[in-house]
């Protein structure tokens, strides 16, 4: 698949610079004679779309949709990753319609449906071959995961189905851009393969189809107003009978940097590649740079990203092997033997006044879950040696040995939609009232389901699990995944404190239209409370 992306690049290149210099051979744009005309060939006229998927997902989507949560928070540090308050305004929610992020995500989402609709454009004006529909059906299906990020960041979007022209777009409503991500999806699915592994990895198949289905249902009382619980059971199940997906029994592999096609739970991932594939930086921005050796990274590790005290504090179960994605308290080498900061009694502590402040002194490097500010206002820890350790250290997606030691790139692929997460929907569903289903002759109740997760993670069996228990189950699995987020919304919980926020505005559950966006577009209508 990372083959396949970076031929799509050069495509994409090679299209680009047919359509802006006028003096370009012909050959270099797709005519009859050299139209896609196997299956090779439409898979590398596609590789543009994931191209610009992989660009921005983990990086600025993942902020919006996790830094504004109490599952990760980059704080200043004596002003340190500060840059004009922007994460800080994610996690106070105080954003407003010029934050950057807000911006270059609203662009990089409809860049990818403009991708999209100018592929679809070039294959639906081309000759008929048999690789034709699948590809068409794949670009709509591409297309479509766009448009449910967009509806579900910024609410009412334009729903462009035309590349070029000169019209400009209506704004449509958040149910109705709802109905055009279904309707899309369910013309789609028979067109889709529904084939797993090498051949099919980070494309979208027809289990892609239903886990997007699934996750829309679960989520229709917030975009649409109307409940649709048995649709979501009835989506989940239609993955659930395929049995073409099973946890994998290693936890951490799902994210390692060396997972792929091999785990057998991921229905959809973005593959990332050090070297070519960029948009990965989990390495750069979540460790410290007393990791480096630990890990044996080629460049120095920020000390940007953490979480915070009450999120981590979730991470309490006994045996449960998601309590070792993440760094807390004394940290050692893989030994045993301490990991050792060489500073004075000043760089340790900045409020030191005893009578030695610049006394060398070794100290054990100590992820504090507590995060006391210098600073309330500017959000800001510190950048003393306790200031740098303040917030728990996530692993998750685990430190790449192969990162470039240049632009710190990594490896590990990102799960967008994987088994674990259709089985929580499906508990979760359930739990809101709708009927319990049989796969294979086994009832699947919201503990029957949400053990088998459990069971991997080495974690105590539920009896009994409610609703509300099942958004702390979710926290577990799913953390540093881009979905809460989304669970929180839906819980009535995205406007509840946590750490440095106090903010309840429950406007705050849609982002603004970006100002740049209304000026460019007067159709826009500016949502409310910005």
């Amino acid at each position: 698949m990372k083959n396949i992306i970076i031929t799509g690049t050069a495509i994409c290149l090679l299209l680009l610079s047919g359509c802006t210099k006028l003096d370009v051979k012909v050959e270099s744009e797709y005519v009859k004679e050299n139209f896609p005309n196997t299956a090779d060939g439409f898979i590398a006229a596609l590789g543009p779309i994931y191209t610009q998927l992989s660009g921005s997902y983990a990086i600025d989507y993942w902020r919006m949709q996790e830094l504004s949560t109490d599952e990760a928070i980059i704080p200043a540090r004596d002003n340190n990753y500060n840059d004009g308050g922007q994460y800080r305004f994610l996690h106070k929610h105080t954003w407003t319609k010029d934050h950057p992020t807000v911006r270059s995500v609203w662009e990089w989402g409809f860049g990818g449906i403009n991708t999209s609709n100018r592929i679809l454009a070039l294959f639906e004006n081309g000759p008929d071959t048999d690789f034709k529909a699948p590809a068409i059906a794949e670009a709509r299906a591409m297309r479509a995961l766009y448009y449910f990020f967009m509806m579900d960041l910024y609410g009412k979007v334009p729903i462009i189905t035309k590349f070029g022209g000169t019209e400009i777009p209506e704004q449509s409503d958040r149910a109705a851009v709802f109905a055009f991500i279904e309707q899309e999806l369910k013309e789609v699915v028979p067109l889709l393969s529904k084939e797993t592994g090498q051949l099919t990895y980070s494309k979208p198949t027809k289990w892609f189809a239903f886990a997007l289905l699934t996750k829309m249902y679960l989520n229709a009382q917030v975009y649409t107003g109307k409940p649709m619980y048995n649709e979501a059971v009835a989506m989940a199940d239609s993955i659930l009978a395929g049995g073409k997906y099973s946890l994998d029994d290693n936890y951490a592999a799902i994210f390692a940097p060396e997972n792929g096609p091999q785990i057998k739970e991921t229905i959809f991932a973005i593959p990332y590649d050090a070297n070519v594939i960029k948009g990965n930086q989990f390495s750069r921005f979540g460790l410290h740079t007393g990791l480096q050796e630990k890990y044996a990274l080629p460049f120095r590790p920020s000390i940007a990203m953490s979480t915070i005290a009450s999120f981590y504090q979730r991470f309490n179960l006994t045996g449960d092997v998601r309590n070792d994605t993440w760094l807390a308290g004394p940290q050692t080498n893989f030994d045993g033997t301490p990991i050792l900061i060489g500073t004075t009694n000043k760089g340790l502590d900045n409020s030191y006044s005893g009578p030695d402040p610049d006394k060398a002194i070794k100290w054990q490097l100590t992820f504090s879950p507590e995060m006391p500010m210098i600073s309330d206002t500017a959000m800001d820890v510190g950048n003393d040696e306790l200031g740098k350790a303040r917030g728990v250290r996530s692993i998750k997606y685990y430190p790449d040995k192969n990162t470039h030691p240049q632009d710190r790139n990594s490896n590990n692929d990102v799960p967008v939609f994987r088994l674990a997460d259709v089985l929580l929907m499906k508990a979760e569903a359930i739990s809101r009232g709708a009927a319990a289903t049989a796969v294979n002759g086994e009832l699947q109740t919201p503990d029957v389901l949400v053990n088998k997760i459990r069971q991997r993670a080495h974690a105590p069996l539920v009896s009994g699990i409610t609703v509300n228990e099942l958004l702390e189950e979710r926290a577990r699995e799913m953390a540093w995944e881009a979905w809460r987020r989304n669970d929180l919304i839906r819980y009535g919980k995205f406007e509840s404190g946590w750490e440095f926020k106090t903010d309840g505005d429950i406007n705050k559950r849609i982002y603004p239209i970006p100002a740049t966006e209304i000026t460019l577009n007067p159709k826009l209508i500016q949502n409310p409370g910005y």
